[in-house]
């Protein structure tokens, strides 16, 4: 479960900084850019409080899990719209954070209740 929101951080902080610009020239997007981060520092800040409080970890993964796809749908419309960026690669990886958060959010329901445990 940890690993889960963990690799999600990472995922959406790739997704800010390639819309920002940063790593690679040709995909600048600042709302992108915006919302990922904005969904990235959620998923950090539910992995902070997992840690902290272990006994709710589960409740508190669904929430920041749930607030990334709910984000993410709205980006995956967005797109499917005509809005936002409009490249395959874009399309693929919106792809690819659904199902990555949706099989997060089944790990996180077959997970035991302590963030702590193996």
């Amino acid at each position: 479960m940890l690993l889960f929101l963990a690799g999600e951080c990472v995922l959406f902080a790739l997704a800010s900084v390639v819309h920002a610009g940063v790593l690679f020239a040709g995909y600048p997007h600042s709302r992108a850019a915006t919302a990922e981060g904005v969904i990235g520092a959620v998923l950090v800040l539910g992995l902070a409080a997992c840690l902290i409080l272990p006994s709710r970890a589960r409740w508190i993964a669904f929430g920041a899990q749930g607030f990334a796809l709910l984000g993410t749908l709205v980006g995956a419309f967005a797109i499917a719209l005509g809005f936002g960026p409009q490249t395959w690669e874009d399309k693929a990886f919106h792809a690819a954070l659904v199902i990555t958060l949706l099989v997060g959010i089944i790990v996180t329901r077959t997970a035991t209740t302590s963030a702590r445990e193996p």
